[in-house]
């Protein structure tokens, strides 16, 4: 039987031997591989560049201008840093829509955090049906912040609405709650935490991780079941909690559909749901002011840029990952 043998390589000038050379085909190979590999992501570039990138562009360059949406392209006048100086010396408005969208963020986001911890904690069990419950606490997330869903919000905290019917039963006197400006935020406030699915289901699987070994631990040096959440439960699920506190702290920034549709697109009664985005619609959609809106939305994007930012320096100090590491 014949015997294939690998030729030498040839040796170099100072007598070491020089690598194999590369095949031509093997570059060519990796050429086609990555004008295909932009290829297939072509169309979300596309979409990035047409539908995020250009817009924002845009909107940063209209914050600098008198843009009406009427006026011609050509007549629109560069007023530099006008929107921003009467955005914060001269727009009472304004002021008070960052005080309602803080005031319901500062509220609304721990309550919903809170909610959708403790509904974990008791689903984080083997009773029977239990995966029923869950998909029913679930379900109004899925609704998300749905128009059809903030109609039904509304029309059940009315005057004659089905909140009210179930007070009438222990005779109790209702009120118009979404006409009465002392609490028209806190209806809003209800409606978010209520929707606590999203962060309970992730906080669900954060409390299958949880090593049941530290809990026999715990039990055994005698810490009760309140000292167990505290030193066990807690701790180990830090991470979990910190990226909930994110995305829940940016989404209680945003909210829109609901005030729209219990205002009827106006921040009402009284601009006691005046939220920052909805402040943002009026002036660029119904006062035509898309200048000064541009400028709005720019604060606004700096503005969550940078309570992410203290966010994510402050979890240092009280997130804690199996690692062992604090990042």
């Amino acid at each position: 039987m014949a015997l294939t043998t690998t030729p030498n390589p040839t040796p170099s000038a100072d007598g070491t031997a020089a690598a194999p050379a590369t095949p031509r085909g093997s570059s060519r190979v990796r050429q086609r591989e990555g004008l295909a590999g932009y290829v297939f992501l072509s169309p979300w570039l596309i979409g990035l560049m047409a539908i995020t990138a250009i817009p924002m562009l845009l909107s940063l360059y209209l914050s600098f201008t008198n843009y009406d949406v009427l006026t011609p392209w050509s007549e629109v006048e560069w007023v530099g840093l006008a929107h921003y100086e009467r955005m914060f010396t001269s727009d009472p408005s304004y002021w008070h829509a960052v005080s309602v969208t803080l005031s319901f963020a500062l509220i609304a986001v721990p309550l919903k955090l809170a909610a959708a911890l403790g509904v974990a904690l008791l689903l984080n069990r083997a009773w029977r049906g239990v995966g029923l419950f869950r998909g029913l606490f679930y379900l109004p997330s899925l609704l998300g912040g749905s128009v059809a869903l903030a109609i039904v919000w509304v029309n059940m905290f009315n005057r004659d609405g089905a909140f009210n019917s179930f007070l009438s039963l222990f005779g109790i006197e209702g009120k118009p709650w979404v006409n009465d400006p002392d609490w028209a935020l806190e209806t809003l406030m209800v409606l978010a935490i209520w929707q606590f699915g999203a962060p309970m289901v992730i906080f669900l699987a954060g409390l299958k991780q949880v090593p049941t070994e530290l809990y026999e631990a715990a039990s055994v040096d005698g810490a009760g079941t309140w000292r167990q959440f505290v030193n066990v439960t807690l701790p180990m699920l830090s991470p979990v909690i910190f990226f909930n506190l994110v995305l829940e702290t940016i989404n209680g920034f945003q909210g829109f559909t609901a005030a729209f549709v219990l205002s009827n697109g106006t921040g009402g009664p009284v601009d006691s749901t005046l939220m920052y985005t909805l402040n943002l619609y009026i002036t660029g959609f119904t006062e035509l002011e898309m200048g000064y809106a541009s400028a709005m939305a720019w604060v606004f994007l700096l503005a969550i840029a940078l309570i992410t930012i203290a966010l994510f320096s402050t979890g240092r100090f009280w997130v804690h990952y199996s690692d062992g590491e604090d990042r």
